[in-house]
């Protein structure tokens, strides 16, 4: 028997149990009692007669098409964007459902991303997951809420949609704490410019981590600058080649591992070793920089898989009726942003 004529009743007869046993198991049906044992049973006999359930007719009745959608700012240009998308596409799959991409930009219109979501929703998605490039307040196209939709990376003006985050302060927190903890008491922290969520939250937990050591977090020194490579470096400068060295920090954590690429270049021009003379710490862990540069840099990772496995199993559970998504709209939730230690942090020189 070829595995096109396999049906639903061979796989009963299979597994020595009712037809509508079977499609319980193999539909997840969650109000059916059977019992593991059971199950186990079915989904072997399936798999051994190569039968699957006909996405056509599961989605004639549960009106779903097993497809979602996910919008994402920049994909080809964004480090993060892959492994939002893997970590998006993964959990779908184990759900049994698969993911149609669009690319936006930061810079978009919002009439321009409307008409991206339109395009989901012309393709009837069962949901959405709207990605943005970096942590930020994102004005919604009002036709996202056509469907169930989950924020990844960001969160809504109105705060009316789900969204899952990084932990911003607690990454910082990490970061400044390895300083500490290797003896530093002179820290300076090189900022971005752009008036973000990352930026405030993070600069709060520089000072508000000393002023926990009994240091003074308030008049700890400052730069900030664009957050690249060049920013990073001018205003590492700025704070490395201050004329009192006794006002000089051992110590720099830097707003991401571009800037503390910029970091380590102007260490270097001042004769500065790290971690010998000075000790950096960085965030992302973008691990093309982060692991590859001489030496490693220790830095934060932000949880860019996590966030896009959280929002789409939660997305799925909403699709699927398991779950409210604006009982979890009030608050974004906060994945926490692990420190990675490489080798850049050593004790200071006495």
């Amino acid at each position: 028997m070829s595995n096109r004529n396999i049906g639903i009743k061979d796989v009963a007869v299979a597994a020595g149990v009712s037809v509508t046993t079977v499609s319980h198991v193999l539909n997840e049906v969650s109000y059916a009692r059977v019992s593991p044992g059971t199950k186990d049973r079915v989904r072997s006999a399936a798999e051994q007669l190569g039968y699957g359930p006909n996405r056509l007719a599961r989605a004639l009745r549960t009106q779903r098409t097993g497809m979602l959608g996910l919008v994402s700012e920049d994909i080809a240009t964004t480090p993060h964007a892959g492994r939002i998308i893997l970590g998006a596409d993964e959990a779908a799959k184990a759900r049994g459902y698969n993911l149609m991409i669009i690319n936006t930009s930061a810079s978009a219109s919002l009439e321009s991303r409307e008409a991206d979501v339109e395009a989901l929703l012309e393709r009837r998605v069962d949901g959405i997951l709207y990605a943005t490039m970096y942590h930020r307040n994102v004005e919604l196209p009002a036709n996202l809420g056509s469907v169930p939709s989950v924020l990844v990376d960001s969160v809504a003006a109105g705060g009316d949609i789900t969204a899952v985050i990084p932990d911003e302060e607690g990454g910082a927190r990490a970061a400044v704490a390895a300083l500490l903890e290797a003896g530093h008491t002179r820290v300076g922290f090189i900022n971005n410019t752009d008036d973000v969520p990352a930026t405030h939250q993070r600069l709060r937990a520089f000072r508000a981590t000393l002023s926990d050591a009994g240091l003074d977090g308030g008049a700890a020194p400052v730069e900030s600058a664009v957050s690249e490579v060049q920013g990073g470096y001018e205003a590492a400068l700025r704070i490395l080649a201050r004329e009192d060295r006794a006002d000089v920090p051992t110590a720099l954590f830097c707003y991401n591992d571009r800037m503390a690429i910029g970091a380590y270049r102007a260490a270097a021009e001042l004769g500065l070793r790290i971690p010998e003379d000075l000790s950096v710490a960085g965030f992302d862990n973008q691990e093309l920089i982060a692991a590859n540069i001489h030496p490693g840099l220790t830095t934060v990772a932000l949880p860019h898989y996590e966030m896009g496995a959280w929002a789409t199993e939660h997305l799925i559970d909403a699709v699927e009726g398991k779950t409210d998504l604006s009982l979890m709209a009030l608050h974004p939730t906060i994945l926490g942003c692990p420190l990675v230690r490489r080798d850049s942090i050593a004790a200071p020189r006495a």
